[in-house]
């Protein structure tokens, strides 16, 4: 027996639209994972240090191997612009 899910909500509607033209995949799909995805989320919570650990692993992996400090002239650099 199939289960109908309607949701009549236009900001809903607009989202799902939006995640399945980038995942250019279907409405319904795009709904299961994202669904997947936050269930995934609540059952198993990462804690903040753990989660903030990965984004510096993943930083660190995309600078490369010749990092050097950042200087006082380099953040000068960044309100100059």
């Amino acid at each position: 027996m199939a289960t109908t899910l309607n949701v009549r909500n236009p900001r809903a509607h607009a989202l799902a639209q939006e995640l399945a033209a980038r995942r250019r995949t279907g409405i319904t799909e795009a709904v299961i994972q994202a669904l997947e995805h936050e269930l995934e989320r609540e059952r198993a919570p990462i804690p903040l240090a753990q989660r903030l650990t990965a984004i510096v692993d993943r930083s660190l992996a995309k600078a490369g191997p010749n990092l050097r400090p950042v200087t006082e002239a380099d953040r000068d650099a960044l309100w100059t612009r």
